[in-house]
């Protein structure tokens, strides 16, 4: 029998049906017990591969006790799980937090970033995200402290068993964000993080002109038991995309960034002249 799809939003949905397990106390196959169910089919669902019906997913969270609201939640997460993207509305207002976004990259091994303008936030020091907070549209709606330090919990994604690259554009290293105190620092930051193995920065200098990655900012997420994912947001609004043919367009956009990026050591250089 084949593998089922699981969709972001499918795995964001079988997140949400795993913590109503555990509130429960009891185990998944009690639960499956319950609801004359096979074993299989609860496991199938937590890991947000699907095969039940509407019907069945209000049993199973009526047995689970779950209220109302996060019921709703989980039931339309439920309706969307077979589409082929996943349009987000963080109610914090802070797009690149959202907890699906934390949950991919925790999943991912292989996590490719393209960013244009800024440095890539995994490799944000505290002062350099705070500068650019303070002069967004965000400044007055957000607590500042607190997407600081969730931006530096996601940090924790780097370990030597997943391989990191970052692709950046020459003009968001040149950015004077905070001033060039904390640019200075930034950039040190940048430099020792591309000296650990499983990470890789890869710059594409502005005397290059136009270049592949014009249509914005992305990151591209690989899984070894998943369908790749691409992920994309504007100020607030987050995208999960996952049809085959946009995937396979960010993929040759990330082969052409290859091409016409500077190499690591290269790259390196750069930045170093940047600072001096």
């Amino acid at each position: 029998m084949p593998k089922r799809f699981s969709s972001v939003v499918g795995r964001s949905f079988g997140d949400g049906v795993r913590d109503a397990i555990r509130s429960t106390g009891l185990t998944q196959r009690r639960i499956a017990e319950l609801l004359d169910w096979e074993e299989a089919k609860v496991s199938d669902l937590v890991r947000g591969k699907g095969g039940v019906t509407e019907v069945e997913v209000a049993m199973l969270l009526g047995l689970c006790r779950v209220e109302a609201d996060e019921g709703r939640r989980l039931m339309a997460l439920f309706k969307e799980t077979r589409k082929n993207g996943f349009l987000v509305f963080p109610e914090d207002g802070i797009p690149d937090q959202v907890r699906s976004l934390v949950e991919q990259e925790r999943l991912a091994n292989e996590i490719t970033m393209w960013s244009m303008n800024l440095i890539p936030g995994p490799l944000q020091i505290p002062a350099y995200t705070r500068a650019l907070i303070e002069r967004s549209v965000r400044a007055k709606t957000v607590e500042v402290e607190e997407v600081i330090a969730a931006k530096a919990a996601r940090q924790r994604i780097f370990h030597y068993s997943r391989q990191f690259v970052f692709y950046v554009h020459e003009q968001a290293l040149r950015l004077p964000v905070g001033g060039p105190a904390v640019m200075r620092e930034q950039l040190l930051h940048v430099l020792a993080m591309g000296n650990r193995l499983y990470i890789s920065v890869r710059v594409v200098p502005i005397s290059f002109g136009a270049h592949a990655g014009l249509s914005g900012s992305f990151y591209y997420l690989g899984y070894e038991k998943y369908e790749p994912v691409v992920f994309t947001e504007t100020e607030n609004t987050s995208l999960f995309i996952e049809d085959k043919a946009s995937l396979g367009t960010y993929a040759e956009v990330i082969k052409l960034l290859d091409r016409q990026a500077l190499d690591a050591e290269e790259s390196r250089r750069l930045i170093t002249s940047i600072l001096a």
